[in-house]
């Protein structure tokens, strides 16, 4: 059961906007089974691309979180927004890329192999992972290990009730993330200059964690493309690369994962990439972030996000200068 502690890491549900009309879950999967998710239309200001349609396919009702921060300090970002400018690679480098290409991508069908140390390996259908009759609605802060900022309205299940289905086995420790690899699909892949397919993971504590979110979509419809549909975590407290989008696997295993970034460029980018103030990215200070869509409203950057009353007691007594 999930219990939520109301701190000031939280912002008010009330503050946010959520599409007003729900559809069923028939209708979430003959949509996305259609490509709604990639369907784009619009101009926005946040980085001058398109926006997802407002037609795109509707998600059952989420439960409101209760939440509690101040919203003229952690106003949601817009749709267009966040869907606008973001990071996955797979499409591109440049932050317009994803909302510019990611429409190739097919989400239909689509499943999970989980394996590894866990005692129901098999190839799941997304409905199989997730109970879409317990959606829950989560405003989080997204920090980018670039140093911009934004806050988002996601939907979804808490990950450890995604990982209690699949029962891992006791001696797991870590569990991993792999994204979807096709480069028919994908234009990113064979010019981004990393490794694909991009890897993540957590220990499992994290994954476990009660903020930890297996998310299917964002202001209460299905996840565009670009934003890593169809399934895609968020770890509040971690920089936005350790979110893994468009997952095709869920591996667990005795071992710390040989992740993606920290294979590519570990002095930049470690393991738990929790975010952390005090660590500065060997180009620049986190100390600062930049919270969008005004790169000028510059922020103190809190420990873990904010979210340290919550999250602290996963590493104490950990050296989080050097695991970071």
């Amino acid at each position: 059961m999930l219990i939520k502690v109301r701190t000031s890491a939280d912002l008010p549900y009330s503050k946010v906007t959520p599409e007003p009309v729900y559809r069923s879950r028939r209708e979430f999967i003959k949509t996305t089974a259609a490509g709604a998710a990639g369907v784009i239309a619009g101009t926005i200001a946040a980085g001058g691309c398109s926006a997802p349609s407002a037609a795109q396919a509707a998600l059952p009702p989420a439960k409101k979180w209760p939440l509690s921060a101040d919203p003229a300090v952690d106003a949601p970002n817009t749709v267009e927004q966040i869907t606008g400018f973001t990071n996955f690679f797979e499409f591109g480098e440049s932050k317009d890329d994803p909302i510019r290409y990611a429409d190739r991508m097919k989400i239909a069908p689509w499943t999970v192999k989980v394996d590894g140390l866990v005692d129901k390996p098999a190839d799941y259908g997304i409905e199989s992972l997730v109970d879409f009759k317990q959606l829950e609605e989560r405003v989080y802060r997204h920090r980018c290990v670039e140093g911009w900022s934004m806050v988002m309205p996601w939907i979804g299940v808490p990950l450890s009730s995604v990982i209690a289905k699949v029962q891992p086995k006791s001696t797991a420790k870590f569990v991993e993330f792999t994204t979807l690899n096709r480069p028919s699909e994908m234009p990113g892949i064979g010019t981004a200059g990393i490794k694909f397919p991009y890897i993540e993971g957590l220990r499992l504590d994290e994954a476990m964690h009660p903020l930890t979110l297996m998310v299917v979509g964002l202001y209460g419809k299905v996840l565009p493309n670009q934003t890593g549909a169809p399934l895609r975590v968020h770890i509040p407290w971690k920089y936005g690369f350790k979110s893994a989008k468009s997952i095709v696997r869920i591996r667990f295993t005795d071992t710390q994962p040989h992740t993606t970034w920290p294979a590519e460029y570990g002095e930049a980018y470690g393991f738990y990439a929790n975010v952390n103030p005090t660590v500065d990215h060997p180009s620049w200070s986190q100390a600062r972030e930049r919270r969008l869509p005004n790169p000028l409203k510059i922020r103190t950057t809190q420990m873990f996000n904010g979210y340290g009353d919550q999250v602290a007691s996963l590493y104490k007594g950990m050296d989080l200068r050097k695991f970071y």
